[in-house]
């Protein structure tokens, strides 16, 4: 008898990729037309996974509804203009492995890989065709179309689409919306420690790694002791 379908599921961000240079100049660019004082790129980086119009919001909590939304036009205008002149390779690097170990995960028969992120899908797509990672997905969960992290809907979405039960994926991330996502769907979380927000944060997940090539082991793991 086969091995059931496993969903692994991935924040980008901060996990697959490194875009944190473009997401504070672009959120500096933002703020700087709002003629308000930039908040310091801790706290900028503290809310990268939330969806762009609930961080916009957190780090600007004074300002009104209607001048958030500009920001957040103003963000996405100096997010694409940055992307279009440096170059995916540059503004979003791969973290070091995370090639190699999306590869070594998508060659498993029972694997099936997806994504789920506070970035829109113009910028996910720009972003995976940028890096020739379209194949390994099979879903691919948006901020256009749920609720910001930490609500489970993209995570539902997901094993909607592949038909895969809570107890066979594993979710991603860097953040604890990440953790806090997966746990509200009932999903086994698995935390990076080079991301966005500190390992110490992620004491809710099942592993934080130190290293991507460590993941497919992880995965197995969990896999024994959820059967």
């Amino acid at each position: 008898m086969s091995p059931p379908l496993r969903l692994i599921v991935f924040d980008v961000d901060g996990t697959l990729v490194d875009s944190q240079g473009d997401i504070v100049a672009a959120m500096a660019h933002a703020f700087d037309r709002a003629d308000h004082p930039l908040p310091d790129r801790a706290a900028i980086l503290s809310v990268v996974g939330l969806s762009l119009d609930v961080a916009v919001a957190r780090l600007a909590p004074g300002l009104p509804a209607a001048r958030h939304a500009q920001m957040v036009d103003w963000y996405k205008d100096a997010y694409v203009n940055l992307r279009a002149r440096n170059g995916i390779a540059e503004s979003s690097p791969l973290y070091p492995y995370a090639l190699d170990t999306l590869a070594a995960l998508h060659a498993v028969p029972e694997n099936l890989l997806g994504v789920a992120t506070g970035k829109s899908r113009r910028g996910l797509d720009k972003l995976l065709d940028g890096h020739g990672l379209r194949p390994f997905f099979v879903t691919a969960q948006v901020a256009d179309h749920h609720p910001s992290k930490p609500h489970p809907a993209m995570l539902h979405a997901a094993l909607s689409a592949t038909g895969v039960a809570a107890r066979d994926a594993v979710m991603v991330g860097d953040t604890v919306y990440d953790m806090e996502m997966a746990r509200a769907a009932g999903v086994p979380f698995v935390g990076v420690s080079w991301g966005y927000h500190a390992p110490a944060a992620l004491s809710g997940a099942a592993a934080v790694l130190e290293d991507f090539r460590a993941l497919p082991a992880t995965v197995e793991r969990i896999r024994e002791t959820t059967q």
